[in-house]
């Protein structure tokens, strides 16, 4: 996978680059594994703005992803390699050997022609899902679920990854990118391997325009909003505030953590993502 750059023949293309994809196999995705998507803009019931700067963009259809692996013991087919507009990774169409298609994440490597399969005692190889007792320490896993028969819920998007480091009683530790380590019940199942499409993140938007087409409108500051809009707004001439960063409502924001110490998984983060303070057991 490459980053295809343009000619500056223009303003917006001077900067603009897109992946090349090289990667996908089809351009028509599985019309029985396609949905359509309720977008509201971040609007409410009634109408109103419940979550600022998103706007319309350009119509798509959601691509229904096997998050659980839910067929096990069945052996697979990597039919094709496909474009998902809804996420920052590649999607994989599947064909189980009962008829069955289903899109899974496309791991790095994963190749069309390749098999996959999920179960208890299965390969170690990429694109396979395990419960996380059967993985041994140092293999990076994606997809990961937190409660057993859940699906995946972490570890999804382009180029993420987490690795076994040990296991303990019923949990596996698990180290994330961000430096967090995490416990994880052994039973949970994993996909072996990193989600692909890692240069998703060496993407130049190039203009202004292509955010609109993915539903995000402008952020302003708020020191230049008006008194009533925002609590850095108004002012004589240009202000820097006059308080410590707050968000619209007032709550404290830049470094204020929000997460509420009592949270009930907070007993499964052996280390958190800043500086190497453990939490309960």
């Amino acid at each position: 996978m490459g980053i295809k750059k343009f000619k500056p023949v223009t303003s917006s293309t001077r900067y603009k680059s897109v992946l090349d994809f090289a990667e996908i196999t089809c351009d028509i995705p599985h019309k029985p594994l396609l949905s359509t998507l309720n977008y509201k803009a971040g609007r409410g019931g009634d109408g109103s703005i419940a979550v600022r700067r998103k706007g319309g963009r350009v119509k798509r259809l959601y691509r229904i992803i096997d998050f659980k692996r839910k067929k096990v013991n069945i052996e697979a087919v990597v039919k094709t390699i496909e474009y998902d507009p809804n996420r920052s990774c590649f999607i994989a169409l599947v064909c189980y050997k009962d008829g069955e298609y289903s899109y899974i994440l496309a791991p790095k490597g994963l190749k069309v022609g390749e098999t996959v399969i999920s179960g208890e005692s299965v390969e170690i190889k990429v694109g396979n899902s395990m419960p996380l007792d059967k993985i041994p320490p140092g293999t990076n896993v994606h997809n990961i679920e937190l409660n057993r028969g859940k699906g995946g819920q972490f570890a999804r998007s382009a180029g993420a990854f987490a690795t076994v480091s040990a296991k303990d009683g019923d949990y596996v530790s698990l180290k994330l990118p961000s430096k967090e380590v995490r416990k994880v019940h052994k039973f949970c199942y994993a996909t072996i391997g990193v989600v692909g499409n890692l240069d998703h993140n060496l993407i130049s938007i190039g203009k202004a325009g292509r955010n609109r087409w993915k539903g995000k409108r402008p952020k302003v500051r708020g020191v230049v909003m008006n008194p009533i809009d925002h609590p850095h707004g108004g002012g004589e001439g240009r202000t820097s505030g006059g308080r410590h960063p707050v968000t619209p409502w007032g709550k404290p924001t830049k470094g204020y953590k929000t997460r509420k110490k009592s949270k009930t998984s907070s007993k499964f983060i052996v280390q958190a993502r800043k500086g190497n303070r453990s939490r309960g057991n």
